[in-house]
């Protein structure tokens, strides 16, 4: 997608963020040195994980905490939960204050924040590497000792309804993606959107809060990701000093298997909103990785993606936008990697003189080439040259290492997976990619969501400003 798209709050996982990842996957067997070297893993008593990966380039740590919990948890009426405790985890213990947490790690040099997903929820900093232990006690004393005061979370849910208003009911594209999700799922709790509906912000309570926190923030729940100039002993033993005496909780609640019943048939919708151009996104089911060795029709739709809409001169942007002129964007995008059923998307908007219609039939017509021409030998390794590049630079980023780490754990993969998903990529071959194009696409499978713009109101008053944490 052209326009920064995903179904959590991480804004860093949409279909941009899709196209870095796979673009990256390729590249990195190109890399020698620190990057290179293997994490380290063990588990506390508590059952908290810890992995560590030691990068000595730099004076500098990435101290994370995943949490294997999203809004694909939450039920029914208290949507957006999950993100508004993220919030509150910000709040303050009693050896902490409200708003102390930020600026001890500001007052160090450092940086912070976290981010909410459909599968879960994150919280890092990043500092010098003298002070990596006390992020390790501040963030121990949040896990068990959370102050949730109902005033802090009154003026702090007012704050999520405004940071929805921004982010989704003032952007067109954003309301057509969360109305794409609810209606390509039915059953799956990725039809909800992350940051949560209006009217669930509007009923929601502290006891919702409170018993979000009870039920998931437990140590045998979270994964401790530590990555940059460390010695792995020594962050062992520093985590079982902080993390490893915060009791676990009682047995986490189950976690019941969604499945979407089976579709029959095409499916819809259009969102009126103000807007300047008219914008069309299409989704196809598609399969998610549970097996990262033999779940290779994952890896060539992640390829497909990329032929598509994987560098300036892909097929979308070329075809579609510079040479047939049909659209003023067209793009694509697969992830595969997640709790819950995956998507394959492409979208666009039209350029003058074009309809939504027209650029629908234009992407169609790209996904058939690749259908009956396949994708020639050149094309496939003018992908994974594109890759080297990205790859070299992720890994160059401390904070790069730690999210691919604490992302494969958190949703049921291993810090493992990584190198056999790129030899999962790097072995895609042409064949591959032509036979997932022919299986994957029909309109059985299919969801496509329109927006019809409305005018845009010059005179529309603008609400106060109500600062946002993100």
């Amino acid at each position: 997608m052209t326009q920064k798209r995903l179904r959590s709050e991480v804004h860093g996982w949409g279909l941009a963020g899709v196209r870095r990842w796979l673009l990256g996957a390729v590249a990195g067997v190109v890399l020698v040195g620190p990057a290179m070297a293997n994490p380290f893993e063990m588990a506390l008593d508590n059952g908290m994980k810890v992995v560590v990966k030691e990068d000595r380039r730099a004076p500098s740590v990435v101290h994370m905490v995943w949490y294997k919990a999203g809004a694909m948890d939450e039920v029914d009426g208290t949507s957006g939960v999950a993100h508004v405790l993220e919030h509150m985890m910000f709040k303050g213990t009693e050896a902490v204050g409200p708003g102390e947490f930020n600026k001890i790690v500001a007052g160090v040099g450092g940086r912070d924040n976290a981010f909410t997903s459909h599968d879960y929820t994150a919280y890092f900093q990043q500092v010098p590497a003298d002070q990596l232990p006390r992020m390790m006690q501040l963030e121990a004393d949040r896990m068990s000792g959370l102050m949730l005061k109902d005033e802090d979370f009154a003026k702090e849910v007012e704050v999520v309804k405004e940071e929805r208003r921004m982010r989704t009911d003032d952007k067109p594209r954003s309301l057509v993606f969360e109305e794409l999700m609810a209606t390509a799922f039915h059953a799956h709790p990725y039809r909800r959107p992350v940051i949560g509906w209006m009217s669930d912000l509007d009923h929601m309570t502290p006891d919702d809060a409170r018993a979000w926190y009870d039920r998931w923030y437990a140590p045998q729940n979270a994964t401790l990701v530590v990555v940059g100039d460390v010695d792995h002993e020594a962050v062992f033993r520093e985590a079982a000093t902080t993390y490893g005496q915060v009791k676990p909780r009682a047995a986490l609640p189950s976690r019941p298997l969604i499945e979407e019943p089976p579709r029959r048939g095409e499916r819809r919708v259009s969102v009126r909103a103000p807007a300047e151009l008219p914008y069309v996104v299409m989704a196809w089911a598609a399969p998610d990785l549970r097996d990262a060795a033999t779940d290779r029709d994952v890896y060539a739709l992640q390829v497909l993606a990329a032929v598509l809409d994987g560098y300036s001169g892909a097929r979308l942007p070329r075809r579609v936008v510079r040479e047939a002129g049909v659209a003023v964007s067209a793009g694509a995008g697969y992830d595969g990697v997640g709790r819950g059923p995956q998507l394959f998307f492409m979208d666009g908007s039209p350029a003058a003189g074009k309809t939504v219609a027209d650029v629908e039939a234009a992407l169609r017509a790209e996904l058939v080439r690749v259908q009956t021409e396949g994708v020639a030998a050149d094309e496939l390794a003018r992908v994974k040259t594109q890759a080297v590049s990205s790859r070299v630079f992720q890994k160059d980023s401390l904070m790069g290492q730690a999210m691919e780490i604490g992302s494969l754990e958190s949703v049921g993969l291993s810090w493992r997976d990584a190198a056999v998903m790129l030899e999962g990529i790097r072995s895609v071959t042409a064949d591959e990619v032509r036979d997932v194009a022919n299986r994957y696409f029909s309109d059985d499978s299919l969801t496509v969501a329109v927006l019809d713009p409305l005018p845009i109101s010059e005179s529309k008053p603008r609400r106060p400003s109500v600062p946002v944490r993100h």
